[in-house]
């Protein structure tokens, strides 16, 4: 990869709906080798998809939970165990595999605290954990899906 992928990127994680020709405007290609170059980052898998981003405010879904995970077991079927549940429930929005003292960290974004309860029983009843921590955001500050490339 080169700049000129990279400014690419940059335009596509803004606004993925622009027309190639105003990408490639940007860029300063033509339409085709900044087709080309779209294409060969997405058969690469540099480009994963393409999403609109909404906002959850709007959907009531206003409340952030980032939930600390510590597990009794660390054998590899636990863990196996753990990310099938854990990714398949919909208001987990991320999970994550931790160093440190806390396992794993789930991002769960829910309507309501009692949302939030049934979602936590579920959670404590599907596998054998050792300790669960919640905390919840009081506020969105910043919020990006959009990796900074021009820098690299």
């Amino acid at each position: 990869m080169d700049r000129t992928d990279h400014k690419i990127l940059e335009i596509l994680q803004q606004d993925a709906s622009l027309p190639v020709s105003e990408i490639a405007e940007r860029v300063n290609l033509s339409q085709t080798p900044c087709w080309r170059r779209i294409q060969k980052m997405e058969k690469d898998g540099i480009i994963q998809r393409r999403v609109a981003i909404v906002d959850p405010d709007k959907l009531g879904l206003g409340l952030t939970f980032f939930v600390e995970i510590e597990s009794r077991d660390h054998s590899r079927e636990w863990s196996d165990q753990f990310i099938a549940f854990t990714t398949a429930l919909p208001q987990v929005m991320d999970v994550y595999r931790m160093a440190g003292d806390v396992d794993y960290l789930l991002r769960v974004v829910v309507g309501s605290t009692g949302e939030f309860d049934k979602f936590y029983q579920r959670l404590i009843g599907s596998v054998a954990l050792k300790n669960v921590t919640s905390r919840f955001a009081m506020e969105r500050i910043k919020v990006s899906t959009a990796y900074s490339l021009l820098h690299i």
